[in-house]
């Protein structure tokens, strides 16, 4: 964990999460993050995603304490100032402090203590025969909300990489998503998309049972 920066620009994006060894790509176009890739390109590359509550202030709102590290892998500018970038998850994190700074963007001091599991790679005792009714569930509210989503691609990822993809993926709320975010390890985090599964099939049925 000693090569990790206790110390990360921060990028809050409400209803994003992204977990270790998942790949998302991010269009970049306000002014204060701008300047957080540019600062961020000359030193790590790494950049801090976490999700904004829904209290504090417009501009700078309450954060949840727990984010995941995101590295910048892929850099492009669009013609018309934009950056297009690609970034790896690398590990959650833990916010312990924000630190006081004339940036435009956010800086926090942060702990990786918590997610040493996260750098670890190791395969957890799940098999996709026990996932059969998350994916079906899962299958059943993406086509209900018109998501698309590649499901023969998702089949030949590792198993935890699939799960985090549909994590990430999710129609859920940015509550929902943190739970899933929050949670420990495969299993739990597992059992966490079973319960949140839940009530969104009960919705469903209940509403197709009114009208």
């Amino acid at each position: 964990m000693s090569n990790l920066p206790n110390q990360i620009p921060i990028f809050p994006l409400s209803n994003f999460i992204i977990f270790p060894e998942t790949t998302v790509p991010l269009n970049i176009f306000e002014p204060r993050y701008i300047q957080m890739i540019d600062d961020s390109m000359k030193t790590h590359r790494m950049i801090g995603m976490v999700q904004p509550k829904k209290t504090g202030e417009l501009m700078k709102p309450d954060l949840y304490n727990i984010g995941c590290l995101g590295k910048i892998t892929s850099f492009n500018e669009t013609d018309d100032g934009r950056y297009l970038i690609i970034i790896n998850g690398v590990s959650r994190y833990k916010i312990i402090e924000e630190i006081d700074t004339n940036k435009l963007y956010r800086l926090c001091k942060v702990s990786f203590k918590e997610f040493n599991e996260d750098l670890i790679k190791k395969k957890e005792d799940i098999k996709f025969s026990d996932l059969e009714l998350v994916f079906k569930n899962l299958k059943s509210i993406f086509e209900k909300k018109g998501y698309m989503i590649d499901w023969k691609n998702l089949e030949k990822q590792n198993l935890d990489q699939t799960i985090n993809t549909l994590a990430m993926a999710s129609p859920f709320s940015l509550e929902e998503k943190q739970i899933l975010l929050e949670s420990k390890d495969l299993i739990s985090r597992k059992k966490n998309l079973e319960t949140i599964l839940k009530t969104y099939i009960i919705d469903n049925f209940n509403n197709t049972t009114l009208q």
